[in-house]
């Protein structure tokens, strides 16, 4: 059976060109608040880990003596490779890496950050580990991704959702998850930021087979009433929109 970190591989290989435009990637709002939660120094070592086509990374870049960009996906890579070619960023590195077992010595880095994939590791408690690791004592990680409410209902369905969208996720977790995660490993967390976007359906069933695009539309036709409203489940211009939460969090290594 393929790990969790293989599927990604083979999804987010054969997904790669879109991330590279993706709206929920290259949000500016969120990539702006990113930065605002590191405070960043310009004599700082940055790993940005699950890299993808770098979007955080370029966008840290500007702040700091330089980045590095780990991802697990070769085709994502190039992807980012492409775009720091294309803007011409000069302090930004990218290198394969697995979260799980970081390839660099401890205490390397000033700041670690995260967006959109940590519902993808398959050992969590491990990846905070090793985040933890190779931070400086007194340095920060700000991890963003997708999240879930405090609601049993949602939790279930979203993440059942997310699984048809996309076979190698293994969790969204509620925010409380991630403060006691992220306290567990050993950091005092800072600020637990949950927010909400509306998206289309589309934004699920995009680049899905035909097969789980079905099973998607299915478990949407199912809800209740109350249920629909749980998710915000709505037309708007035409197209079934609903809600996809998310989560902010800054942590310190003591």
């Amino acid at each position: 059976m393929k790990s969790p970190e293989e599927k990604a591989q083979r999804v987010f290989g054969e997904r790669a060109a879109f991330y590279t435009t993706s709206p929920a990637h290259t949000d500016p709002q969120v990539l702006a608040r990113v930065v605002e939660l590191a405070h960043p120094e310009r004599g700082w070592a940055v790993l940005d880990i699950a890299t993808g086509s770098g979007h955080t990374a370029f966008a840290l870049a500007p702040h700091v003596a330089s980045v590095i960009g780990i991802d697990i996906t070769t085709e994502m890579l190039r992807e980012a490779e492409s775009l720091k070619a294309d803007r011409g960023v000069t302090n930004v590195v990218f290198r394969t890496g697995d979260v799980h077992k970081l390839p660099f010595p401890d205490a390397t880095f000033q700041f670690v950050t995260c967006r959109r994939a940590a519902h993808h590791f398959s050992n969590i408690a491990v990846a905070l580990q090793e985040i933890r690791r190779v931070l400086s004592p007194g340095s920060r990680v700000v991890i963003d991704d997708r999240s879930v409410p405090e609601d049993d209902f949602v939790d279930q369905c979203m993440n059942l959702l997310d699984t048809y969208h996309d076979e190698s996720h293994v969790r969204e977790y509620r925010p409380q998850e991630w403060r006691r995660m992220l306290e567990d490993a050993g950091f005092t967390v800072e600020v637990v930021e949950p927010y909400t976007r509306h998206r289309p359906v589309t934004s699920l069933t995009n680049g899905v087979s035909e097969e789980n695009t079905l099973k998607i539309h299915e478990t949407l036709a199912g809800l209740s009433a109350s249920q629909r409203e749980a998710f915000n489940l709505v037309e708007k211009n035409g197209q079934l929109h609903l809600n996809h939460w998310f989560v902010l969090l800054s942590a310190i290594k003591p």
